[in-house]
């Protein structure tokens, strides 16, 4: 057992005000916490895991190629490893969620992203 706690994770800042913090980070899963600032739309991307989005508060709308659908609290979303997607937090208040990725990815994914 490898028990996490939450005000001793890694952490970071992808954006300003947007906070990931990882819950946990093994080959086989990961999972993060994050915090999405108000109106913040994450950059469109793609990753060879599969990823599933559960929003905790708020509200984020996840746009694919061929679809848009907005999330509420306690809602989920599955999108397939290698589908372009963009996650947006369209309230004028921060969103919270979390990333559960299979197999599990880089924490630092967005940190590696911006230095493409």
């Amino acid at each position: 057992m490898h028990v996490i706690h939450f005000d001793h994770a890694q952490s970071y800042e992808p954006e300003k005000d947007w906070k990931r913090v990882s819950l946990c980070n093994q080959e086989p899963v990961s999972i993060e916490h994050f915090v999405k600032p108000p109106g913040h739309a994450s950059p469109r991307h793609e990753h060879p895991n599969a990823q599933v989005l559960i929003v905790l508060k708020g509200e984020l709308v996840i746009t694919t190629d061929d679809d848009e659908q907005t999330l509420s609290a306690n809602d989920a979303v599955f999108i397939p490893g290698g589908e372009p997607h963009i996650v947006t937090n369209p309230l004028d208040e921060a969103s919270v969620g979390i990333d559960i990725f299979v197999p599990g990815r880089s924490f630092d994914f967005w940190l590696k992203r911006g230095k493409r």
